[in-house]
């Protein structure tokens, strides 16, 4: 299956209005963004497990990131509540379920082997830090080589400059409503824009987004 797959091409999906597609897992949904590939894919998705529900023991063979969205994800390491981001490195493997219920934004297959480093933060509990222009917040997540992960808060009314992504930049919209000069993106939208392309963000009401950049060229 292919959706979104060409990573040369800027693609912009809000979440809400894609339906849920049931997982080989019952009471495991889906909701794809991007896919290059069949069971075993690189993907990008947002997954719900419904209360009580698991999924079978698996490897993650081109490395897993996920962003735990409402609930509480679990498996044989730990419980991640909501705000959670988790990194998990090629080769990895886990038993993944949900007491409760949850919902998580998960990317599959997109790690370089060499970067082994797990990482597990609660951001409700790590700190912010100023960022390049007024009213900008971030907080790193993850750095390997030319690839970062961060959560960046924008306070109401705030702009940045016009800048080119070198290695492609990828934005899942978490509160508010982020900007551009080609549209306006409400929490739920993700948008992944290619390598060496230019825009001018900014966010009238305020706005948190996840941004990876860097990873979408070798």
């Amino acid at each position: 299956m292919k959706l979104n797959a060409d990573l040369s091409q800027r693609a912009v999906v809000n979440s809400k209005e894609v339906d849920w597609i049931a997982s080989p897992a019952p009471g495991v949904w889906r909701k794809p963004l991007e896919r290059d590939g069949d069971e075993v894919a690189r993907l990008t998705s947002i997954v719900r497990y419904d209360p009580g529900c698991a999924f079978p023991e698996h490897e993650h063979g081109g490395g897993e990131e996920f962003f735990v969205l409402e609930g509480t994800f679990e498996d044989e390491f730990g419980a991640y509540p909501a705000g959670t981001f988790v990194k998990n490195p090629v080769g990895t493997k886990h038993s993944p379920k949900s007491t409760e219920g949850c919902t998580i934004l998960v990317k599959l297959r997109h790690m370089r082997a060499e970067d082994q480093t797990p990482v597990v933060i609660n951001t409700n509990k790590a700190e912010w830090r100023q960022g390049l222009v007024p009213g900008l917040k971030v907080m790193p997540l993850d750095s390997f080589e030319t690839r970062h992960t961060a959560l960046v808060k924008w306070a109401p009314e705030t702009y940045f400059n016009m800048h080119r992504h070198i290695g492609g930049e990828e934005i899942f919209v978490l509160e508010g409503v982020f900007s551009d000069e080609n549209g306006d993106y409400p929490a739920g939208t993700w948008i992944r824009s290619p390598h060496a392309s230019v825009h001018t963000p900014f966010s009238k009401p305020g706005c948190t987004i996840l941004v990876r950049t860097g990873h979408l060229v070798d």
